[in-house]
C-alpha cells in the first residue's frame, strides 16, 4: 500500500471495481439504483424481439440459408439430422417401389436367367441398404444395378444430383455455423465500468478494451453510441435515440493496434452529449453507452464484432483506470488481474458548462465557449459575441471601471486590440526577428526616412540648375516653378504629368 501511494501521490485511493475474489484492494460495494432493462447486455447480445410480423415471416425463407445459419445449434442438428434422413427415406422407398413393380421381390418365381433391376434386393431393408452404400460410396458389391433396368438408371442419376444439393446446403450450413467468428469475441475483454476523470487537462470519459490471444485483429476500429430517450421541441418523443460519441474518429484514434490493453476515451466538450452531465445528475439520468469493436480475425480473415454496454450506474465519476503493462526482463508483461481495477483521482463535481460558465464569469472578455473555435479571434470579438448572446450578463460597475474600456468607443477598442494581437505575433517570430521588431523607433525611422529619400534627388536637380532657374524654380520660398514659366512649358509641363 505504502508503495502505491508513493507511485500516485497521497491524494489517491486505490479502489478495484472487478467482482472476482482475486488480489487487491476490496471496498464496499456503493448502493446501486434497481436494476432496469438494458438495451444490450454487458455479453453483446441485443435484447430485442421482433413481434406481429404478419405476413413478412414469409421474408425469412427467401433467405433459407441465411435462417439456417442464424438458427441455435440444436436446431441446425435437428433441421441436419431429420433432411438426411428424410432423404434416405424417400429413395430407398423409390428403389423399393421400382423392385416390388418389375416384380423382383418374388424370387421363387424366377429361374437363373432372370435379371433383376438391382441384384441381391428382395425386400426394404436390402432397398434401404443399397441407397446408403451408393449414397456414401461405400460399394460393397454384393448389390448393385444392371443394365436391364431404364427406370433405375434415371432414378440413379436423380438420386446423385439431389444427394449432391443436399450435402452442399447442410454441410455448407454447419461449416458456415463453426467458422462463424462470434466464439472470437469471447477473448475480447471491455472493462466492467467506464470512468470519468480529468486527462490532459479535459474532462474524459473513458474504457478499456483487451485482446486475450497472441493473434492480432487486423483493422481494429472501434465505435460508441450513446442510447437515451428524449423529446423534440416540436413534443416528438423519441425512445433510445441513438447519439454518436467521438472516440477519435477525427484523429485516427479509433483504429486501435490491439496488442496490449487500451483505454478508449472521449473528451466532454461543447460537442459531446455529456456537456451538460455532472457527478450530480448521475444519479437522475438515464442512458446507455453501446460500445462496438470491430476487426479481422488475423488467423481466418472474418470480420469479428464485439459490443457491450455500460448504463449510467456503471459509470465511475472521479476514477481512473490502473496500470497493467510492466517491464520485464527482454519483454513487456499485462497483468490481466488488474484489468478492471480503478483508484479514485480529483475530480471536479460540475459538468463542462458549469464549469465554463465560472471561468466566463471569473473573466468575461475570455469565454473559452466563444473564444476557443479554433479561429483567431480577437478579445474585442468575444465581446461583441458575448453581447449579442442572451446567455451573458452585463458587468457591474466595479469591474468596468477596473477595465477602463467602458468609456471608450468600440472602434477605438477595436484598434487597440489589433495593437496588442499584432504585439502577441511577435512571439512566433524568430528569436533575432524579435529582437529587431523590439527596438524602440525603429519603423518610425523607416517610415521618416522614405520621404527624405525621395526628396533628395529632387533638392540636388534644383541645386545643378543655374541661379536664375534656382529662382524660378524656388523662388526663395518654396514655391512651385510653374506659376513663373510661359504658357506653352506650363501647357507641356501638365501634359507630361498626366
Amino acid at each position: 500500500m505504502s508503495a502505491l501511494r508513493k507511485k500516485f501521490g497521497d491524494d489517491y485511493q486505490i479502489v478495484t471495481t472487478s467482482s472476482s475474489g482475486g488480489s487487491g484492494f476490496q471496498q464496499p460495494a456503493p448502493e446501486k439504483k434497481r436494476k432496469r432493462q438494458r438495451f444490450v447486455d454487458k455479453n453483446g447480445r441485443c435484447n430485442v424481439q421482433h413481434g406481429n410480423l404478419g405476413g413478412e415471416t414469409s421474408r425469412y425463407l427467401s433467405d433459407l440459408f441465411t435462417t439456417l445459419v442464424d438458427l441455435k445449434w440444436r436446431w441446425n442438428l435437428f433441421i441436419f439430422i431429420l433432411t438426411y434422413t428424410v432423404a434416405w427415406l424417400f429413395m430407398a422407398s423409390m428403389w423399393w417401389v421400382i423392385a416390388y413393380a418389375r416384380g423382383d421381390l418374388n424370387r421363387e418365381h424366377h429361374d437363373d436367367k432372370y435379371t433383376p433391376c438391382v441384384a441381391n434386393v428382395h425386400n426394404f431393408p436390402s432397398a434401404f441398404l443399397f441407397f446408403i452404400e451408393t449414397e456414401a460410396t461405400i460399394g460393397y458389391g454384393y448389390r448393385y444395378i444392371t443394365d436391364k433396368c431404364p427406370e433405375g438408371i434415371i432414378l440413379f442419376l436423380f438420386q446423385s444430383i439431389l444427394g449432391s444439393i443436399v450435402d452442399a446446403f447442410l454441410i455448407g450450413c454447419m461449416f458456415i455455423k463453426m467458422s462463424q467468428p462470434k466464439k472470437r469475441a469471447e477473448t475480447l475483454m471491455f472493462s466492467e465500468h467506464a470512468a470519468i476523470s480529468m486527462r490532459d487537462g479535459k474532462l474524459t470519459l473513458m474504457f478499456r478494451v483487451g485482446n486475450l490471444r497472441n493473434s492480432h485483429m487486423v483493422s481494429a476500429q472501434i465505435r460508441c453510441k450513446l442510447l437515451k430517450s428524449r423529446q423534440t421541441p416540436e413534443g416528438e418523443f423519441l425512445p433510445l435515440d441513438q447519439l454518436e460519441l467521438d472516440v477519435g474518429f477525427s484523429t485516427g484514434a479509433d483504429q486501435l493496434f490491439l496488442v496490449s490493453p487500451l483505454t478508449i476515451c472521449h473528451v466532454i466538450d461543447s460537442k459531446s452529449p455529456f456537456y451538460e452531465l455532472s457527478q450530480r445528475s448521475m444519479h437522475t439520468e438515464q442512458f446507455e453507452i453501446v460500445v462496438i469493436l470491430e476487426g479481422i480475425v488475423e488467423t481466418t480473415g472474418m470480420t469479428c464484432q464485439a459490443r457491450t454496454s455500460y448504463t449510467e450506474d456503471e459509470v465511475l465519476w472521479g476514477h481512473r483506470f490502473f496500470p497493467v503493462i510492466s517491464l520485464e526482463e527482454g519483454f513487456f508483461k499485462v497483468d490481466y488481474s488488474q484489468f478492471h481495477a480503478t483508484f479514485e483521482v480529483p475530480t471536479p463535481p460540475h459538468s463542462v458548462k458549469e464549469q465554463e460558465e465560472a471561468l466566463l464569469m471569473s473573466s468575461p472578455l475570455m469565454a473559452p465557449s466563444l473564444c476557443n473555435s479554433g479561429e483567431k479571434t480577437s478579445s474585442l470579438d468575444c465581446l461583441e459575441l458575448l453581447e449579442d448572446t442572451e446567455t451573458t450578463t452585463k458587468l457591474p460597475a466595479k469591474l468596468q471601471k477596473m477595465t477602463g474600456r467602458d468609456g471608450l468607443p468600440r472602434k477605438l477598442l477595436r484598434m487597440s486590440s489589433t495593437t496588442s494581437e499584432m504585439t502577441y505575433s511577435l512571439g512566433d517570430l524568430p528569436m533575432k526577428l524579435q529582437r529587431i521588431s523590439s527596438v524602440p523607433g525603429v519603423s518610425e525611422e523607416k517610415q521618416l526616412s522614405k520621404p527624405s529619400k525621395i526628396s533628395e534627388p529632387i533638392s540636388q536637380s534644383v541645386a545643378d540648375l543655374p541661379p536664375k532657374l534656382q529662382r524660378l524654380a524656388g523662388g526663395g520660398g518654396g514655391g512651385r516653378m510653374d506659376g513663373h514659366l510661359p504658357p506653352k512649358l506650363r501647357k507641356m509641363n501638365s501634359d507630361r504629368f498626366t
